[in-house]
């Protein structure tokens, strides 16, 4: 092996799987574009987005870690969330 070489998986790896997920759609009624990051609890996101947040609780967006969904004015989207994993907790998430 030479230092810094990487050997690429070839077959997709698939996230999530077994964790429960579910399709929601997120308006953004702001005047700026919002973006959300892949591990950010959706009831706690940007005010301005409107989407049923009581059934967001517990869950965020189903997207790789690092990557984000943005949000212009005025357009709505489909997106898949999925429940967090592990013990549920997220350091400084809103009661």
């Amino acid at each position: 092996m030479i230092p810094g070489e990487i050997y690429p998986r070839i077959e997709p790896v698939e996230i999530n799987v077994g964790r429960e997920s579910q399709q929601i759609v997120i308006v953004n009624n702001g005047d700026r574009p919002i973006q959300i990051g892949s591990h950010i609890h959706l009831p706690d996101t940007n005010p301005a987005l409107e989407f049923k947040r009581e059934e967001a609780e517990g869950y965020r967006l189903d997207i790789e870690a690092g990557k984000s969904i943005r949000f212009e004015p005025g357009v709505s989207k489909i997106v898949d969330i999925v429940e967090f994993g592990g013990d549920k907790t997220v350091p400084g998430l809103q009661p």
